[in-house]
């Protein structure tokens, strides 16, 4: 397992310790992992994110692939016993 050396301003210290007695974490470490699982989660999150994004600006939905959703949903509307 990788260790990493790190500084923090006291203030932030303080809130992490905070977090630990509040038992958001086991300790600073766990909190310091959970943090960066949260940060690379996001990260990659948004990069799959503007992946599907420029394959739609390359490829643009036509009416038609787009067009029997909006039926569905309109007859699944109609169904209902309101």
């Amino acid at each position: 397992m990788a260790q990493l050396v790190t500084r923090i301003d006291d203030d932030l210290a303080k809130e992490l310790d905070e977090l630990v007695l509040e038992g958001v974490a086991e300790s600073r470490s766990d909190a310091v992992r959970q943090a960066l699982r949260a940060l690379l989660d996001r990260h990659r999150r948004r990069k799959v994110g503007e992946a599907i994004v420029e394959g739609y600006r390359r490829q643009p939905q036509t009416d038609e692939e787009v067009g029997w959703a909006d039926e569905a949903t309109v007859r699944m509307i109609a169904e209902e016993p309101w």
